[in-house]
């Protein structure tokens, strides 16, 4: 610990942690308490429950984990004696759990907070596992009153506030906060909404990582108490640096800034950090994925190479009858551009034999959507052998407008273990796609610029049974994501037999969501945790 300097040194880990794995996320805060002694730290911080990575879920509710958790903090605080630390962890105490933050101080545990505001929306559910808080704490460092909050309690008043009543003259917030599309410029909003209030500075330190559908895209910053952010973390990466807090004033010093990614730049960052985290977290050796020479499948390998390296990814084209001459010509181009192991297995004989096979059954009936449903069952079942026997991953390639209307094959094209566009739009996943190709053709440009096609039919277009993209994705967020009625949305200027055309869709559709991959979250309201239908339902929100 420094002992000449003026300033209160502050060093801030903003981490990926692995949810569960008590020892190896022991072993990284052992390592980042060396780095904060060697750079001469007062005070080290990390996120909301790093020991045990977040969210732990029903983790918690396994004894076993607290005799792990309980050895792991002992652990730590044997190396934390020339550093005052704050580590966040799940606080098992007379039969309830709590969400806890505890400050260790020459190698024991001295003093803990639990967390007041418990978030029960969205993603969130702590209160099936945590009791709340009910007291401030504030801690002296190097002079400084410290008050320790913990993520949601920031986006209340009475927490911030009992802290300075408490004394404190600056308030330590570690987090656990999910990355969504305006989130990072949200989360300083409402800190700086608490700074005015109360008057304070803020340290706010943030996970980073994908966990499942949740990526955490740290951007850890601090704000004086005027309300200027005066140091930010880069986004989707793992940072550990520090900010010095002048001991008379308490007031943090300005240091480095790293610029909030745009909006395309964030989403993809997301999608790449969600992919490397959920392959490699889970041991697969890389991944595979069906490239059919349209802009979804295109979109998803950019993403993987960038996420696991073009040595670990494989794209397999899988065509049939209907598979057009331009759409092998451009997967060949695109895996070339992204120097994948490409090659084409042809499924056509596997759809004579199925459809000879089911002759009989067929005989009287037209042709409809069953017959192009087989072919996407086949490639499901290539595409499936190919992971069993290589053990690499295979990523879906549906964007969240099919997941929302349906447009998709249970057990075909919904057959892998991760969906990386599950929960960005159609039109969403056009302008990324020309985002990749800002500076060079990553993506051959008739992929983007060619009408949508399943290419299960001859002649085949999305539109032969959806609305224009444009049309639908406003349909679709004023009906997803704002939860507005049918009449609302008739009345921004949609034709009313679209509109519940749609809405029925997403409705009559909730059971193909429920048997998807995961996929990233990067809206407000993703499917899964973030919105929660039944799937049986007689509710038809109608047209009045």
């Amino acid at each position: 610990m420094s002992i000449d300097s003026i300033d209160l040194k502050i060093s801030m880990a903003q981490l990926n942690f692995r949810v569960g794995n008590i020892s190896k996320n022991t072993s990284k805060i052992i390592d980042a308490i060396a780095q904060a002694e060697a750079d001469q730290a007062d005070l080290l911080v990390f996120s909301e429950l790093s020991i045990t990575g977040y969210p732990p879920e029903d983790l918690l509710f396994r004894q076993g984990l607290y005799v792990q958790l309980n050895a792991a903090l002992e652990k730590i605080c044997s190396h934390a004696n020339n550093v005052d630390v704050v580590v966040g962890y799940p606080r098992y105490h007379d039969g309830s759990i709590f969400n806890s933050a505890c400050l260790i101080k020459n190698g024991e545990v001295f003093a803990v907070y639990d967390k007041w505001a418990l978030p029960n929306y969205s993603v969130f559910d702590e209160k099936r596992y945590f009791l709340p808080g009910a007291h401030s704490c504030v801690v002296d460092v190097k002079g400084v009153p410290v008050g320790l909050t913990i993520c949601e309690d920031i986006w209340e008043t009475a927490p911030i506030n009992a802290a300075v009543s408490h004394g404190a003259k600056l308030v330590v917030n570690i987090n656990a906060s999910p990355f969504h599309m305006g989130k990072m410029q949200s989360r300083e909003a409402e800190v700086r909404k608490r700074v005015s209030e109360a008057g304070v500075p803020v340290v706010y330190v943030n996970q980073v990582g994908g966990q499942d559908e949740l990526v955490f895209d740290g951007a850890s910053f601090v704000m004086d108490a005027s309300g200027e952010v005066v140091s930010r973390f880069p986004a989707f990466k793992e940072h550990q640096s520090s900010i010095l807090i002048d001991v008379q004033t308490c007031q943090p010093k300005p240091t480095k800034v790293s610029p909030h990614p745009s909006t395309y730049q964030s989403v993809f960052d997301a999608l790449v950090l969600g992919v490397k985290d959920y392959v490699q977290k889970n041991g697969f050796k890389g991944a595979a994925l069906g490239l059919s020479g349209g802009i979804d499948s295109a979109l998803t390998l950019v993403v993987a190479v960038e996420a696991l390296g073009a040595e670990n990814v494989e794209a397999i084209m899988l065509p049939t009858r209907y598979t057009a001459d331009m759409s092998l010509y451009d997967a060949e181009k695109l895996a070339g551009n992204l120097n994948v192991n490409y090659r084409s297995i042809e499924i056509e004989p596997a759809f004579k034999t199925l459809l000879s096979m089911l002759s009989s059954e067929f005989t009287g009936t037209e042709v409809d959507a069953t017959e192009e449903n087989i072919q996407a069952r086949i490639r499901g079942v290539v595409l499936m052998a190919i992971s069993n026997k290589k053990g690499k991953m295979i990523l879906t390639t549906g964007n969240k407008s099919e997941m929302a209307v349906g447009y998709s094959t249970l057990y075909g094209d919904m057959a892998g273990g991760y969906d990386v566009l599950k929960d960005v739009p159609k039109t969403l996943v056009f302008e990324i796609s020309r985002y990749c190709n800002r500076e060079q053709e990553v993506i051959p440009t008739r992929i983007i610029e060619r009408p949508p096609s399943a290419e299960l039919r001859e002649d085949q277009t999305d539109q032969d049974s959806l609305p224009e993209y444009e049309e639908l994705d406003a349909i679709l967020d004023a009906y997803i994501e704002k939860e507005m009625s049918i009449d609302a949305i008739i009345s921004r200027g949609h034709d009313a037999d679209v509109v519940y055309k749609v809405a029925r869709m997403v409705d009559i559709n909730e059971y193909k969501r429920r048997q998807a991959p995961p996929g990233v979250k990067i809206t407000p309201k993703a499917f899964g945790r973030d919105r929660r239908y039944p799937i049986a339902s007689d509710f038809i929100d109608k047209i009045n």
